[in-house]
């Protein structure tokens, strides 16, 4: 059965900004334990704040392209693989199960925040705490009233608590010579280096690269949380409940649009620009001053300070530090918030992984796997990823670094396909009332082209 046509529904006005805002706390939160806690501090405590250009440069473009995903959905009130489908029947679902699943089937972030745990505790062992963990994601998934509503709640206390936190740690310690080597960093001077430094390999930078942010096809996951959330014709949409409340019911993939004329194109347009607003304070703005001050606060802490600064290693000296420089007791606490900032991480990958590999199945073989049982697909794949990340942790991985740079990196490939496909997408199946302006798609160009350039670079290393 072939994906059907989209019909046409009333765009309401959107409602006043306070209200909408949402969506992009999770990719947010998506992005705090991959790029903002791990690979850029990572990359200052070992090579200085001269790279930090990079991070500004990526959360940028993810930012553009998160909006083009956000402009189908707000039109058409279905995801950008429903879009995908209609063209590419077959080819487009395989592929974007395979490239959520590869990247992210890793369990590198969970099992960081577990080796930190662990460590702040001074007890247990990492692969264990890890996988309990894991169940208490699954938990936290399965019995929520609305998995949306949950992520949500969850992923703003966390943000609004931690956040604030880690960043007023940073003021507090930075020196005067440290926002120096910040403000040099931002126009990519560093300590010896213009751009890159030397002893950098390409897999690592492009992996941070793609970090800048939520990374690989979480960003589009974003078409689930603005439809979840009503945004424009994502009202007529459906939602995934709980595992024990779903009911067998109607649960649409294709989506509703609009009748293009002078009144919904004003309407149109109120809702581009506070989505646009939305996403610039909570996702650009908090993400990119995140990064900068996490970075600043490892290279203030660590960087040019003797002890093992090696994959997750560099953490543990950053804590010891603020443990001398504040009180001993605050080195536990940093690592706890650390912990449980990775934590939520690993919670909102493994609900936009599941969201995307779900539809995407029901996508592919619409009859054999009925769309009104969308909700129970998704906690299928849910606990098979957990079984999977399970099984991976006991055959006995302990090192969560190199799984957060395989996951990166192959994560960095997957943006660099679907980014043009994205661009292809709103250029010919929407009008051209609604279609991308031209320096919007000059950006969304110059995106396919630095993740082209670097991963050849990377293959040749």
């Amino acid at each position: 059965m072939k994906i059907g046509e989209i019909g046409r529904e009333k765009l309401f006005k959107p409602p006043k900004l306070k209200e909408m805002i949402g969506p992009s706390f999770i990719l947010l939160g998506m992005g705090l334990g991959s790029g903002e806690l791990i690979m850029w501090p990572y990359l200052a405590a070992n090579f200085g704040l001269g790279i930090i250009w990079a991070a500004v440069i990526g959360i940028t473009f993810q930012f553009f392209i998160n909006m083009e995903v956000e402009r189908y959905t707000l039109i058409n009130g279905e995801s950008v693989f429903v879009g995908w489908a209609r063209k590419f029947r077959h080819l487009s679902p395989i592929w974007f199960i395979l490239s959520t699943v590869i990247p992210w089937m890793w369990p590198g972030i969970i099992l960081s925040s577990a080796t930190i745990l662990v460590s702040s505790l001074g007890f247990g062992k990492a692969n264990v705490a890890a996988i309990i963990m894991l169940l208490i994601i699954g938990l936290i998934l399965s019995l929520g009233k609305v998995v949306y509503k949950t992520q949500e709640r969850l992923q703003k206390w966390l943000i609004f608590l931690g956040v604030p936190f880690i960043l007023i740690l940073t003021f507090f310690l930075a020196k005067d010579t440290d926002w120096q080597s910040l403000g040099a960093g931002l126009i990519g001077r560093g300590e010896g280096f213009w751009f890159i430094p030397a002893g950098l390999s390409m897999i690592t930078f492009l992996g941070a690269f793609a970090y800048s942010g939520a990374g690989g096809n979480l960003n589009l996951a974003q078409s689930f949380y603005i439809r979840e959330k009503d945004y424009g014709m994502g009202k007529y949409g459906g939602k995934i409940t709980s595992l024990l409340r779903n009911k067998t019911n109607e649960f649409p993939l294709e989506g509703k649009t609009f009748e293009v004329n002078q009144e919904n194109l004003k309407i149109f347009k109120s809702w581009w620009r506070k989505i646009n607003l939305e996403h610039l304070l909570v996702f650009w703005l908090t993400g990119a001053v995140t990064i900068i001050l996490l970075s600043l606060l490892s290279y203030s802490t660590v960087y040019h300070q003797s002890g093992e600064t090696s994959g997750i290693n560099f953490l543990f000296v950053e804590a010891q530090a603020i443990g001398k420089l504040i009180v001993p007791w605050f080195s536990k606490l940093f690592l706890s918030v650390v912990a449980l900032m990775l934590f939520s991480t690993q919670m909102s990958v493994l609900d936009a992984t599941t969201r995307i590999t779900s539809e995407n199945l029901v996508i592919l073989n619409k009859e054999k796997f009925k769309p009104h049982n969308l909700p129970k697909y998704y906690f299928g794949f849910l606990w098979g990823q957990i079984l999977l990340s399970i099984i991976i942790l006991l055959v006995g991985v302990k090192e969560p670094w190199q799984l957060v740079r395989i996951s990166a990196f192959l994560n960095a490939m997957a943006m660099m396909v679907y980014t043009v496909a994205l661009l292809w997408l709103n250029q010919k199946t929407l009008d051209k009332a609604l279609r991308p302006m031209w320096w919007r798609k000059v950006i969304l160009g110059l995106i396919v082209a630095f993740f082209a350039g670097f991963s050849l670079l990377t293959l040749l290393n």
